[in-house]
């Protein structure tokens, strides 16, 4: 099955804003609900700890991603770890919710964040969950060209896969959402309005579902990008994290400099 490059709705610019974020809540609630990045909290840890890294930029963080949960398994002192989130179409609210249920030890990017391009000023250990395959090869080797050139670590996660036991998941994934709307907070009549009158929001999200699958970099593709990086010497982790049934096996790239890893 060949990686197919087409358009993911909710990503585009001419998508309205208030069903953006309405699109990036109902994902955030289903990485809550599933916590199906939850497995790799020990490999991240390690990673953490080899590199002695204590904060993290989170990159096309969504309405918050997985790091609300993987936080709390990652590092018991709050004071010593800090996350910030960042997008390019930032959900305020969604960021504002995260960083309150984390007492604060969770902050948020106020400006849009190219992951091309990352400002300067934001220094940490970049992560990206399941988003990484938004971006045709070229991009995707800039987003990791510009870790290498500014010397930062850098870990993809994706959930997603070109296979057909994920790409049927991701029909009950929209059905999910008949169930659960009603839970998803903040509460908003608008939000029932466009799941179960015009159900706008699951129709998107298993059309971008289907797309994110077909899109996903298999690990050979992503050794194929690094391959193609030029600077200083990184250390680059490619695999497949799997655990029983479910999840679903979590394809994952890790990289960071050989001087940042810990000789102790």
């Amino acid at each position: 099955m060949r990686r197919v490059q087409f358009i993911e709705l909710h990503e585009q610019p001419w998508f309205p804003s208030f069903l953006r974020h309405e699109i990036t809540d109902a994902l955030q609630f289903g990485l809550n609900l599933l916590k199906a990045y939850a497995p790799i909290a020990p490999l991240l840890q390690s990673v953490l700890d080899s590199t002695r890294s204590r904060s993290v930029v989170d990159m096309c963080s969504g309405g918050g991603g997985p790091w609300l949960d993987l936080s709390r398994k990652l590092q018991p002192d709050a004071q010593a770890f800090h996350i910030l989130l960042t997008d390019k179409y930032p959900n305020r609210r969604a960021f504002q919710n995260v960083r309150g249920a984390s007492e604060n030890h969770i902050a948020f990017y106020p400006g849009s964040v190219d992951v091309m391009k990352v400002p300067g000023e934001l220094q940490g250990f970049r992560t990206m969950f399941t988003s990484f395959h938004h971006f045709p090869p070229e991009e995707a080797r800039a987003i990791l060209q510009n870790a290498v050139d500014a010397g930062q670590s850098i870990g993809i996660f994706e959930i997603t896969r070109r296979a057909p036991s994920t790409i049927a998941l991701m029909f009950p994934w929209a059905l999910m959402l008949f169930v659960f709307t009603p839970l998803i907070r903040p509460f908003r009549w608008s939000r029932l309005l466009y799941t179960y009158v015009v159900p706008i929001i699951p129709l998107v999200l298993l059309f971008d579902g289907l797309v994110s699958c077909l899109r996903t970099y298999r690990p050979q593709e992503l050794r194929e990008i690094v391959k193609k990086l030029s600077g200083i010497e990184y250390q680059w982790r490619v695999g497949e994290h799997s655990r029983n049934v479910w999840p679903p096996p979590i394809t994952y790239l890790i990289g960071y400099p050989q001087a940042r890893v810990s000789r102790s």
